[in-house]
């Protein structure tokens, strides 16, 4: 459970039971630190330093996405200057349209309106983007109906696409050194808003390379998760600085992410939608004009 709090800074409280011989409850604050958005080319280590060490202490966790880093690294494609091949055309047409438009996505309980937008996935653009995931994260990857092994299309500008992180742990890890160096003991957590699917105790994600204890089974995990109505949190890519099961790290990925939110949009036609304009012509100004939320700060409030 979520709730307004005002200590410290400190915006949220959430209280989550932890399974042991002795259940206690632990309570978790929640500080969402505002940025503007990240360009490519930004010193994020430096940004985040800047933007948090006067608010973090020894113990707190760190909560950074992913895209936010992977834009600022340079890891974005301008997919307009793709030429899709057969594969990804037939993906657009057959696959998107017809599979996921008419079956898979009633299978997978997606609203009506989500579906809707499958069964009108965009020709041109579409093809573009298949090949896209085709290039740099494979056929099965490219057979999920979006986020493609990580790929992401939200929050980014035109007909931009943003990659997921090569080495998210190397990051994760020179961020917690940074703050060693300036006295700080805290944890680093890398997240994806792509969710992972629990159910006791066992966790499957679409995304690949999540951390130990989460297995990443691409499309299936989709699918059976989202038929069984598994419980769905965001996907934490990293973690370093501490020690933690995959079950209290999702849910303090799951924390963050409720707290921050979805900037622009749940999805690239929500964020078209959200600002009165067609898929691809969202500009970097647009961007900059709604608040962004990289960083969340978790503390650990344990009764």
């Amino acid at each position: 459970m979520l709730k307004k709090a005002h200590d410290n800074g400190f915006k949220y409280h959430v209280r989550i039971r932890k399974k042991s011989e002795n259940p206690q409850h632990t309570k978790y604050s929640v500080r969402l630190v505002r940025t503007k958005y990240w360009r490519p080319g930004e010193d994020y280590l430096k940004t985040i330093l800047d933007s948090t060490i006067s608010k973090i202490s020894s113990g707190d966790i760190l909560v950074i996405s992913e895209k936010a880093i992977s834009v600022a690294s340079g890891r974005i494609v301008d997919e307009e200057k793709i030429e899709p091949g057969l594969t990804a055309r037939f993906l657009t047409d057959f696959w998107m349209k017809i599979v996921w438009g008419f079956f898979l996505g009633f299978i997978c309980r997606m609203s009506r309106r989500n579906i809707k937008r499958l069964g009108n996935y965009p020709r041109i653009e579409g093809a573009r983007h298949k090949q896209l995931a085709l290039n740099y994260v494979g056929f099965a990857q490219a057979l999920r109906h979006g986020s493609e092994g990580g790929i992401d299309v939200t929050n980014v500008p035109h007909a931009y696409a943003c990659l997921p992180l090569r080495s998210p742990q190397t990051i994760a890890r020179r961020i917690s050194e940074l703050f060693e160096a300036q006295k700080k003991n805290i944890a680093v957590m890398i997240v994806d808003s792509d969710k992972t699917y629990s159910f006791h105790g066992f966790h499957i994600t679409p995304r690949p390379n999540p951390i130990s204890g989460i297995k990443a089974l691409g499309l299936f995990a989709y699918v059976i998760g989202r038929l069984s109505k598994w419980r769905p949190r965001s996907t934490p890519l990293a973690l370093s600085g501490s020690k933690m099961g995959p079950e209290e790290a999702l849910q303090i990925a799951a924390v963050a992410n409720k707290a921050r939110g979805y900037g622009a949009g749940r999805t690239a036609w929500d964020m078209a939608e959200s600002f009165s304009v067609d898929l691809t012509d969202v500009t970097l100004d647009m961007l900059e004009r709604i608040p962004h939320y990289p960083i969340v700060i978790i503390r650990r409030l344990v009764k």
